[in-house]
């Protein structure tokens, strides 16, 4: 399958970084490029792509701004963060807004790659460079929103949900499970309902946040 891909970074000589380090990868497409918020937002509607590598500081809209909206719509789209800051809030919007990935504007090719196989299986990545103060950051914000899992959920459910987040797909969930994968996509279902959540991100990010999974 090829993995279509949007650049969304208002400088020229990054985006043309990115080309080039994304044009080694296999089996990868790029789609489009945008220079602003609105522009990534026109370009995913119009080309629905896979991956879109948004840039956070961009002039009008930001990439937060437009990373929230473009998931709203569209919210199977992974979205990985470009930027050479890591000030707390900004992780915090960025990750709440639905971002998948954190990668540095100075990342190797290999950290692309890594990057864009970890979000297509619905799993968390940043960039080695970035981990310790992303995430330290990241969980220092959230640390009073961070509560036990709801009591709601049933014991298959959480299991579900740890596999979810874990980035297994329906399938290789029920083969674990020794259920039908129509049994896990009502669990998903059920899940998204009780927990108000409304995608794979979101569920993922919940399931961090209440310890479910590790994210080392």
């Amino acid at each position: 399958m090829t993995i279509k891909l949007l650049l969304a970074d208002d400088h020229d000589m990054i985006r043309q970084s990115m080309t080039r380090m994304t044009g080694k990868m296999a089996d990868v497409e790029i789609i489009g490029e945008a220079s602003n918020g609105q522009e990534a937002i026109d370009m995913a509607r119009e080309k629905s792509p896979d991956v879109i590598f948004m840039d956070i500081m961009m002039p009008g809209m930001n990439g937060i701004e437009a990373t929230r909206e473009i998931l709203k719509d569209q919210p199977d789209i992974k979205v990985i963060a470009l930027t050479s800051h890591t000030q707390a809030e900004m992780i915090q919007d960025m990750f709440q807004a639905g971002a998948l990935g954190f990668l540095g504007k100075n990342c190797r090719s290999s950290e692309l790659t890594q990057a864009v196989t970890s979000v297509m299986a619905n799993r968390y990545y940043v960039a080695g460079a970035l981990t310790g103060e992303v995430i330290e950051n990241f969980i220092i914000v959230n640390k009073p929103k961070i509560t036990a899992v709801s009591d709601d959920l049933t014991q298959r459910e959480r299991e579900v949900l740890r596999l979810i987040a874990e980035g297994f797909s329906s399938k290789e969930i029920a083969n674990k499970l020794s259920i039908s994968a129509k049994t896990i996509g009502a669990h998903r279902e059920n899940l998204m309902k009780k927990l108000n959540l409304h995608n794979v991100a979101s569920l993922t990010r919940y399931a961090i946040q209440r310890g479910l999974i590790d994210l080392g």
